[in-house]
């Protein structure tokens, strides 16, 4: 009897250990970190980044309770600008600029404008008739920004938000995250993951698409070459046939058997990119992310944080946006892999 327990005992561990082995990431390493931690005094989660000049050095950070910090030395410091708002527990969930004109909006329903690059932040007062709260928005030239609402609503003003005037007949419905093109294309992910949707410029309802497995679709976005980009549960990604929007190459898994979800992803360059996601997650491709490609950045996978965000402006410029005051700067003195 010892020697069966014996025996069962030693069963038992073995399929633990390979349990915890299949479980380990067999994706390579980087070969250096070109990210910098950067750790602000508060426990807000972070959601847009954007700058008021060329040559990224002053800059905007919002998020979650009504954060509003500004850096002038291109995101190595930053510090907090509170605003008196008369309101609590206020989500700023987009920023943007053109030149020193500058938006942010967020929930409830408020809008804010500058035009001397944030020195002073004007409260824009928005329609009761307004169907959902500002989602995002972005700044298209003098006096004029074009906005979304979180049931995709589109608007587009001016006269420096005094009037708005809608682009789609008919709202959406509630939706996960969206995200737009240089062109003014936008693509919406449902709040559930069961479909996702499309808008160009010039039509005047979206157009909605089925999934393309049972997976939840996680994000989507676009690619340099207009094509799409797509995240889903378990840490899958696709990438559409071109710019057909309905079909898609194979799927693949960056790091098979992730337990941490991919959350959305950034392209430094047409071949470079990067996929953030949970509990510190970083990965890039050096080849447009073609399979068996990906490498992982284990630098920052101890950073105490998920990162939900990664944009970058240009090669030398991208930001990852994460949790509890921490996001990450890239800094092009060291090579990315």
């Amino acid at each position: 009897m010892n020697e069966i327990l014996k025996r069962l005992r030693t069963i038992a561990i073995v399929l633990v250990a390979t349990l915890f082995c299949a479980s380990c990431s067999q994706v390579p390493s980087t070969i250096n970190n070109p990210w910098q931690v950067v750790e602000l005094p508060t426990e807000a989660t972070f959601y847009d980044v954007a700058f008021s000049g060329d040559d990224f050095q002053h800059g905007w950070l919002v998020g979650s309770r009504g954060s509003l910090f500004e850096t002038t030395d291109g995101g190595e410091t930053w510090e907090a600008r509170p605003l008196d708002l008369g309101e609590e527990n206020i989500i700023f969930t987009s920023v943007d600029f053109e030149g020193d004109e500058g938006w942010a909006v967020g929930e409830p329903s408020i809008l804010l404008h500058t035009t001397d690059a944030g020195a002073t932040w004007f409260r824009i007062p928005l329609s009761k008739k307004l169907p959902g709260a500002p989602s995002s928005i972005v700044a298209i030239g003098p006096h004029s920004a074009e906005m979304t609402t979180n049931i995709g609503a589109v608007y587009v003003t001016e006269n420096d938000g005094q009037n708005w005037k809608a682009l789609v007949q008919d709202a959406l419905g509630v939706f996960r995250n969206i995200k737009r093109s240089p062109e003014g294309r936008y693509v919406t992910v449902s709040a559930n993951g069961n479909f996702y949707s499309t808008w160009d410029p010039g039509t005047a309802e979206w157009t909605p698409h089925n999934r393309q497995d049972s997976r939840r679709v996680q994000n989507m976005g676009f690619r340099p070459d207009g094509g799409l980009w797509l995240l889903a549960r378990g840490g899958q990604l696709r990438f559409s046939d071109g710019n057909n929007l309905d079909e898609w190459l194979e799927a693949q898994s960056p790091e098979f058997s992730t337990s941490w979800g991919l959350l959305d992803m950034s392209y430094r360059t047409p071949e470079e990119v990067w996929v953030v996601g949970g509990s510190g997650n970083l990965l890039v491709s050096t080849e447009g992310g073609e399979p068996e490609t990906w490498k992982k950045d284990r630098a920052v996978e101890d950073v105490p944080s998920n990162f939900n965000y990664i944009q970058f402006f240009d090669e030398n410029h991208g930001f990852i946006l994460g949790q509890r005051g921490i996001l990450l700067r890239y800094v092009p003195t060291i090579e990315a892999a």
